[in-house]
C-alpha cells in the first residue's frame, strides 16, 4: 500500500487555508461593492425626490439619530466625488446619470468578484476532497501497519 506524504497533507491543508481568506477578502470586497451601489442608488433617489419637491426642505442626518430640516439653496447642482477625494460640480441631471453609470460600474464588477468567489470556492472545494482522500488514505495506511 502506499505511504501518504505528510507534507503533501500539510500542504494540501495550507493551500485550503489560503483559498478561504482569499475568499473571505473577495466576500468582504463584494459587501463594499454592495454598499456604494446601495449608496449611489439612494443619492439617484434623493436627487429625483428633491427635484420633485417644490419646496427644497429635506431632511439632513447629523448623526445620533437627530436630523435637522434644511432647505435646499441650489438643488439644481450637485457636488459629486469621482475618486480619490476629488469632488466637481455637476448639473442635477448629469450627476444622476454619472451616478447611474456609475451603479452599472458597480453591477459588473460585483458580477465579477462573485465569479472569483465562486471559481476560489470550486478549487478549495477540490483540494478540500483530496486532502479527505489523503486523510483517508493516512488512516489505512496505519491501520494496516497496526494490523500487521
Amino acid at each position: 500500500m502506499d505511504q501518504v506524504d505528510p507534507r503533501e497533507i500539510q500542504t494540501l491543508q495550507m493551500y485550503l487555508n489560503e483559498y478561504g481568506r482569499q475568499i473571505e477578502i473577495l466576500t468582504q470586497q463584494l459587501g463594499m461593492i454592495e454598499q456604494q451601489r446601495l449608496e449611489s442608488s439612494a443619492a439617484i433617489e434623493t436627487l429625483q425626490a428633491i427635484q420633485e419637491n417644490g419646496d427644497g426642505v429635506v431632511l439632513l442626518p447629523i448623526g445620533g439619530g437627530a436630523l435637522l430640516r434644511v432647505k435646499v439653496l441650489d438643488a439644481g447642482h450637485v457636488l459629486v466625488n469621482i475618486g480619490a477625494d476629488v469632488s466637481v460640480e455637476r448639473a442635477s441631471a448629469d450627476a444622476v446619470e454619472y451616478l447611474g453609470d456609475r451603479i452599472t460600474e458597480l453591477e459588473a464588477l460585483g458580477k465579477k468578484v462573485a465569479g472569483s468567489i465562486e471559481q476560489l470556492q470550486g478549487q478549495a472545494a477540490g483540494i478540500s476532497r483530496r486532502l479527505e482522500a489523503a486523510y483517508r488514505g493516512a488512516q489505512q495506511a496505519q491501520a494496516g501497519q497496526g494490523g500487521s
